[in-house]
């Protein structure tokens, strides 16, 4: 689903990362773990297509990224990779279901309204698809920020720390409805994350940074 070669990423002269190969089969769950800067938000930016990095070669679905100009990375991401950021980056000004058309049309995509109600009222906020996000709860905000996340169906999921905030019980609640998500669209799911309650459900990780 994904392979990255040689990759490396410095600030300032500085390395922040440093990966050797990694391949993902489609469907696959993994964790990317490791301490505060030991690269895992990095790693998952480069990713996404967002950051470039210093060196090394990144190819999703087959497409080998820096092959695309800007303006097609940006449409073959929103087609192909669903993204829920750990500040979560909901648009203030739109409702919630507009958000969701937003990322149908920047995808170049059909805007599809049906499939994002259904979406909605799936993920238990058809009741608030013209609500703005500040009338949200934390816990409506993470959903509405999957939902968007998915509502192209990617093929990949990248999510950084969903539940490191969290207490225990909507821990659970968040990673359950990131795998489950996941699992309706095939989806291949990656989280950066420190949080060590979650490890006992990924059969798969790579670690950052020299952590156990």
């Amino acid at each position: 689903m994904f392979a990255l070669r040689k990759v490396r990423h410095a600030y300032d002269m500085q390395d922040v990362l440093r990966l050797d190969d990694w391949s993902v089969a489609q469907g696959e769950h993994w964790l990317i773990l490791g301490p505060s800067g030991s690269g895992k938000t990095t790693l998952l930016h480069i990713l996404a297509g967002i950051l470039a990095p210093s060196e090394g070669s990144v190819a999703i679905a087959g497409q080998d990224l820096d092959k695309l100009p800007a303006s097609e990375l940006d449409r073959f991401r929103g087609r192909h990779i669903g993204i829920v950021f750990q500040r979560l980056h909901l648009i203030p000004s739109l409702t919630v279901l507009d958000n969701l058309l937003l990322a149908q049309y920047l995808a170049g995509a059909a805007q599809d309204a049906n499939r994002a109600r259904v979406l909605l009222t799936s993920l238990g906020l058809g009741d608030k698809a013209h609500s703005r996000p500040h009338a949200l709860s934390f816990g409506q905000s993470q959903r509405a920020a999957v939902a968007r996340a998915v509502v192209n169906k990617p093929r990949l999921i990248l999510a950084d720390e969903p539940t490191s905030n969290l207490d225990d019980a909507n821990a659970a609640a968040a990673l359950d409805l990131l795998l489950q998500q996941a699992g309706a669209c095939n989806a291949t799911l990656v989280i950066a994350t420190h949080d060590r309650r979650i490890r006992q459900r990924f059969d798969h990780r790579i670690v950052l940074g020299g952590e156990a």
